[in-house]
Order: structure tokens, then sequence, then C-alpha cells
């Protein structure tokens, strides 16, 4: 039987996964999201990696069929761009798309990937594909997602009753764990402090003891 604090924790990992920053559905019409920054957060790269960090697990949660790439460099002159890819065709829901079966249909082993040795830039758009852009460079990852939201026109996924009070539990546990933290850091440095004083007191009545020797 899974221990009921690492059940807590994983449902509480899952319930920030599934809510946050980035917890959208995107628009049938994206048919893939592209992302290039640095490696390090120094000259402006630090809203990009947030974003990264923060919204796009939670995009990839909700939206699982749309490619999502990141591509870093360790250049970091280098741009910090969101290629968002757009089908301009009309969705036809009876047919397969022409664009889906293109990206997927080299092998799996061949087909671009996440890197961290910039080896996969933003493809240009392919035919029936058009491309916007956001630059993130200098930008909060907060002004990202603004952005982001938008120019794809995403909508946001909204807790449920259940999750609203799973949320408000979360956050009275955290705040009853801050207290404990904090009494319990008291305490300890109480009995540091005692034990300071009582070794202080001992060293003295031991110097008094071999003066009157």
């Amino acid at each position: 039987m899974v221990n009921p604090g690492k059940r807590m924790n994983i449902l509480q990992q899952l319930l920030s996964l599934r809510q946050g920053p980035g917890a959208a559905i995107l628009p049938p019409e994206i048919t893939r999201i592209h992302l290039h920054f640095a490696k390090r957060w120094n000259n402006g790269h630090m809203g990009p990696r947030r974003f990264w960090r923060e919204c796009l697990p939670r995009l990839k949660f909700w939206n699982p069929a749309v490619p999502m790439l990141v591509n870093r460099t360790d250049d970091n002159s280098s741009p910090a761009k969101m290629s968002i890819y757009f089908r301009q065709e009309a969705l036809d829901s009876n047919k397969p798309s022409t664009l889906i079966s293109k990206f997927n249909s080299l092998p799996l082993a061949q087909q671009a990937h996440s890197s961290i040795k910039n080896e996969y830039p933003a493809p240009e758009p392919e035919e029936g594909e058009r491309v916007v852009t956001i630059d993130m460079r200098q930008v909060h990852s907060e002004t990202i997602l603004k952005e982001f939201m938008a120019k794809t026109g995403a909508t946001i996924v909204e807790p449920t009753f259940d999750e609203l009070a799973e949320m408000t539990n979360i956050k009275q546990r955290e705040q009853k764990a801050a207290l404990d933290r904090a009494v319990m850091r008291k305490y300890i440095d109480d009995r540091k402090r005692e034990e300071r004083m009582l070794a202080i007191a001992r060293q003295e009545a031991e110097a008094i003891r071999l003066a009157n020797q």
C-alpha cells in the first residue's frame, strides 16, 4: 500500500501539472510549437527558461498530440524565439491531416526532437502551414504566456470544484507545514542556545575550580 504522505505528494504533483500557468487547450489549427533559447539564463534568456519549465509541461499535458520541441544553444547572444505553426487548410474531422502525416512519416530516430546542442532550429513552415513567432528575449514568462494565449486563441482550463477544494487543502497544509517548521526551528535554536550557555557555565566553573586549587 502506498504511504499516505507519498500518495499526497503524487496527487499534489498531478494537480500542479493539471492547473496553473499554461493549463490551456489549443485550437485544432495548431500543428506544432517550437522554442529556441539559450541553456543559461543570462542575457535575457530567463523568461524563456521559466516558460519552458513552468508553462510548457502543462501545455503538453492538455495537448499531448501537438509536437512541442525545445532547441537550446550555448550561445547566449542568440535570439530567444517561439514559433507557433498553424494549419491554413480547413480541418475536416473525416479526413486525416496531411500535415500530421508528413511530420510522422520519418522513422522515430530521424524525426526532429528537442536538443541542447542547437541541432533542430525552427523549420520553415510546410505547405499548408503558416508560422507566428514570439520574441521571448528579455521578456518575463508571464508576458510570454499572455502573448502566447492571445496569438493562439487557446482556452484556459478552469479547475473543477474538487480541484479547487484540493488546492485549498494543499495551501492549508503548506501553511501548517511552514508553521511547524518555524516551531521546530525555534525549539532547535533554543536547545542550542541553552547548550552553549551550559558549556560556558561549565568552563567558568572549571576555571574557578582551577584558580582555587
